[in-house]
């Protein structure tokens, strides 16, 4: 991958997805070498900085719904990390303050990092996965979210003024009390051809924040914005890939217990089933007789879809006019169980209730 964005890449899983990867690829460009990697399925998280040379200014650090494989522009992220440990924190800012230094970074500098948990009773590890020495599309969300105007500070810096002389300390800013929401917005329905399923490929186009007091309450409000929020009964599909269905019971069973009524494709239905709750069958292959998926969807039958990517050739064939089917009838499609289990939890446990205040009142 030679450009921002992720544009090309791919995750694969088995040989024939390879092939079909190095087929497209080659169509694509012949004359570039394909990059081929690993990379751990742990947390994510994102950590903005401000360096004057001598000082590292840490507002906070964000953690990301979505596991790694996901581009960070196109996952939920929320501040501040709710489900990291303090010795977690303590390491990702050691770490961004040694590599603000050790870089000579004079402004702003942006850090992913993963988590990977540790095995039995070890402590976790965490990894780097790429470090920016410039602004990032995060920066003006955790400027609004601690109240540190970031993009001022650096350029400050820039012209010769220190943190110290611009009143700030070094090291990271206290928490505030609230949690903040980054939710991505996709274009999907103006952009014709374009597939809906998050990867390593940053898809949308835009952000919006969702500020309260509670992680569900902003939660809720990030959702209505970027236009994924569920309504709280309704119909609800699952189409999910045989390695995910496992991890998917949790969500199955919370949106069943929440009210709602499942519809599933043939493969998930029996699962559904297995587990004694009540689905109804709809018919995945689009050639196959009516009602079929694009049918319900398309009669409004249906308010929201949870569809993993199994990986075979014409199983993404038929998902890709289920999604974008979905995006045009404006219903949520979640395509990472990780979006689906916080949005069952907004809905569930936020009972309809968010504040409405300026930005300013909810900081310390």
């Amino acid at each position: 991958s030679y450009v921002l964005g992720g544009r090309a890449m791919e995750i694969v899983n088995g040989d024939e997805e390879l092939m079909a990867y190095m087929e497209r690829a080659l169509e694509m460009d012949s004359r570039h070498p394909i990059l081929v990697d690993k990379y751990f399925e742990g947390k994510e998280v994102e950590v903005d900085a401000v360096c004057d040379g001598q000082d590292v200014l840490i507002p906070g650090v964000m953690e990301h719904i979505e596991r790694a494989g996901v581009h960070s522009g196109d996952s939920i992220a929320v501040y501040p990390g709710l489900n990291l440990t303090s010795r977690e924190v303590d390491t990702l800012v050691d770490y961004t303050i040694k590599m603000a230094l050790s870089l000579n970074v004079k402004g702003l500098m942006n850090v992913q990092f993963v988590i990977m948990p540790g095995e039995k009773n070890e402590p976790s590890s965490i990894y780097v996965l790429e470090v920016n020495p410039r602004a990032s599309r995060t920066i003006p969300f955790i400027s609004k979210v601690t109240g540190i105007p970031m993009v001022r500070l650096a350029t400050k810096i820039m012209l010769g003024i220190n943190l110290r002389q611009q009143g700030h300390q070094a090291g990271l800013f206290r928490k505030q009390k609230l949690v903040g929401v980054k939710a991505p917005v996709f274009s999907m329905s103006k952009l014709i051809g374009v597939d809906t399923y998050l990867g390593p490929e940053m898809k949308s186009t835009g952000e919006v924040m969702g500020i309260d007091h509670s992680f569900e309450a902003a939660m809720v409000k990030a959702l209505m914005a970027a236009g994924l929020m569920l309504p709280v009964q309704g119909n609800i599909l699952f189409s999910i890939a045989d390695k995910n269905k496992q991890e998917a019971l949790p969500i199955i069973k919370g949106f069943y217990s929440a009210g709602y009524q499942l519809f599933a494709t043939e493969g998930t239905a029996n699962f559904i089933e297995d587990h004694k709750m009540k689905v109804t069958v709809i018919g995945k292959k689009l050639g196959q007789g009516s009602p079929n998926i694009i049918d319900m969807i398309n009669h409004g039958s249906i308010s929201g879809i949870v569809n993993t990517i199994t990986g075979g050739r014409m199983a993404l064939q038929d998902g890709f006019h289920i999604r974008r089917c979905a995006v045009e009838r404006r219903i949520p499609c979640f395509t990472s169980l990780d979006t689906a289990r916080v949005v069952l939890k907004a809905i569930t446990q936020s009972k309809g209730l968010y504040n409405i205040k300026p930005v300013k009142e909810y900081l310390n």
